[in-house]
């Protein structure tokens, strides 16, 4: 499709589990969206579950909320890259806002994404959409190419107030950093990374604020293995399977039917997620 990856992107994507830079919009577009993130999505504090620190609300499942985040995570050149991996009936999953302070000791750990969204099969692709730089110095993300082909690893939890993770999830396994690639990115450009790869990300040593969402996008196919019925957005195509509730796109900024339909989204997400084991063994 026009926009679409290239052969030679494609084919990346599947040897390395990663590919970047993409161009998604312009720096004034970026600078848009930012202003429109800091005005909704400023409180910064965590709650604290049972299962470990959560993200501020407004900053998980933003879509829902804001008619400017309904908008880029159905911008066209995101989903044109997207369908190049995944075809052409896509489901917005999930959205997380990473928002590193400048001097933030704040990280992720090495993890696969895939360990706790409990997702089948494994097809879900992220893209990491840049609103501010994303440098080595203020902590971009960071991915070992190819360990996406080794499958399920397993994980454990690691309470720790600087993990951005809300359970610290950690691959159980040594990383060998040495052969990680960093994937900085521009404001308006994004990454793609496959759920099994292994991805993190250091502190913010730079003296601005390193802002991206990360967009969860699945095929209609894929399922949740878990109990709970999870909900989800169809953004292209068609859904010919029903395995999500769907969710509705907000007609007024985080209005009383935009807040009723988040909160619902949520608390079907939290509880499934949590109820997921302490993940010492490949589940």
């Amino acid at each position: 499709m026009p926009g679409g990856l290239s052969e030679a992107q494609i084919e990346t994507y599947g040897r390395d589990g990663m590919v970047f830079p993409l161009d998604a919009f312009t720096p004034a577009e970026a600078a848009r969206y930012r202003a429109d993130l800091e005005r909704c999505c400023a409180e910064g504090e965590r709650p604290v579950s049972g299962a470990g620190i959560r993200q501020p609300s407004t900053r998980v499942k933003s879509y829902l909320l804001f008619p400017w985040a309904a908008e880029l995570v159905r911008h066209p050149a995101i989903l044109d890259a997207v369908e190049s991996v995944i075809g052409p009936d896509i489901l917005v999953f999930h959205n997380t806002i990473w928002w590193k302070k400048a001097g933030s000791a704040g990280i992720v750990p090495w993890h696969q994404d895939g360990t706790y969204f409990g997702l089948a099969p494994y097809e879900h692709v992220t893209a990491w959409v840049a609103l501010s730089p994303s440098s080595l110095e203020s902590g971009c993300v960071e991915v070992v190419p190819g360990s996406h082909l080794g499958g399920q690893r397993a994980h454990r939890d690691r309470k720790d107030p600087n993990i951005m993770l809300s359970r610290g999830q950690s691959v159980a396994e040594a990383v060998d950093e040495a052969v990680a690639v960093p994937m900085p990115l521009a404001p308006g450009q994004f990454s793609l990374h496959h759920t099994m790869v292994l991805h993190a990300s250091r502190p913010n040593r730079s003296t601005e604020d390193r802002i991206g969402i990360g967009i969860s996008y699945i095929p209609t196919r894929v399922r949740h293995i878990g109990e709970t019925r999870l909900s989800a957005s169809l953004v292209r195509g068609e859904d010919r399977y029903g395995h999500f509730a769907m969710e509705p796109r907000p007609v007024a900024e985080a209005d009383a039917a935009a807040r009723a339909a988040h909160a619902e989204a949520l608390e079907r997400f939290w509880r499934a997620s949590e109820a997921i084991p302490e993940m010492a063994l490949v589940h």
